[in-house]
């Protein structure tokens, strides 16, 4: 119960990623309030939370909203009296636009998509970083965690959402400098690929999905399970040494790493910076893993030249 007393809020937590941090979370002691648009698939998120001894109240907020927000932050405001511990950015809308417009250039597509994949997967964390924020500065600690993915670093499915992850990558950055002082860390945070119920129906299950790298099908198909972010993100938010972290882009298996970590069903987490999961996804190069190390890693300055604009 390492976040007994604890109170966060989980945005888009319906299903997915979301969904796996608030079990998460409520399992480790907090009491966790999650959002979503239907009220529905939140109480079947609540259930479960219930099942497992924890403490949960689902919202309707639609995170594309600001009145909604608003009222998100003044419940908890309320009930809680001004307190609050963690915020998880995660809500997101795009994720069927993406699959239905995958393998097309962003010409091609409705230029509608801007708003279906970054309203509320980023505009909406904006809203949600000022009104946590100023809770968590009033209390002089807090934690708030934008879930982003390695599509801010490179090429990854489209045009508008390689460029709202980049964003959230800097959303996270630039608060952390203004928050730091106050004792608010803010980071942002890649899962790998990760084994979501719209994932599985998209890409794992469907033999047919087009523009879609048949290697990452693969990938996919040994993805992390939701809850893994979830338990990275209960071990970041106790760790003493947490304001070293502020600012960074922060990846599921580097946290697993540093806190001795696999996921709910078992597995070890997959190193996505390791070599020789890397040779495994180069074109002629792939034998090479079968011979090198695990534990050599490409250091993260590598990842940066790598996207370099200069």
């Amino acid at each position: 119960m390492a976040l007994s007393g604890w109170v966060c809020v989980v945005t888009g937590a319906s299903r997915g990623i979301g969904k796996g941090i608030a079990l998460q979370m409520s399992e480790a002691g907090a009491t966790v309030y999650i959002t979503g648009r239907q009220m529905k698939t939140l109480q079947q998120t609540a259930a479960e939370v219930n099942e497992r001894g924890g403490h949960c109240l689902p919202v309707i907020c639609d995170s594309s909203k600001e009145d909604d927000i608003k009222m998100l932050f003044e419940k908890v405001q309320r009930e809680q009296n001004g307190r609050l511990d963690i915020l998880v950015n995660n809500a997101y809308s795009g994720v069927q636009a993406i699959f239905d417009n995958m393998g097309k250039k962003f010409w091609e597509m409705d230029p509608n998509i801007w708003d279906d994949i970054n309203n509320t997967g980023l505009r909406g964390h904006y809203f949600c970083s000022v009104y946590a924020a100023r809770l968590m500065v009033a209390q002089g600690k807090g934690l708030i965690v934008t879930i982003s993915s390695m599509g801010g670093l490179r090429y990854l499915f489209s045009v508008p959402y390689g460029v709202g992850k980049a964003a959230c990558d800097r959303l996270a950055a630039d608060t952390a400098v203004e928050l730091k002082r106050r004792g608010v860390a803010s980071v942002s945070l890649w899962p790998g690929a990760v084994k979501t119920e719209l994932v599985s129906q998209n890409i794992t299950e469907n033999e047919t999905t087009s523009g879609f790298d048949p290697k990452w099908k693969e990938v996919f198909k040994n993805g992390e399970t939701t809850e893994l972010s979830g338990k990275c993100i209960v071990e970041l938010a106790k760790d003493k040494n947490l304001m070293s972290l502020t600012g960074k882009v922060l990846l599921t298996c580097d946290l697993a790493r540093r806190y001795g970590l696999q996921d709910v069903d078992g597995r070890s987490v997959v190193d996505y910076t390791s070599l020789k999961f890397l040779l495994t996804q180069t074109p002629y190069l792939s034998w090479l893993s079968l011979i090198t190390p695990s534990f050599i890693r490409l250091p993260r300055f590598f990842l940066s030249l790598a996207s370099s604009k200069f």
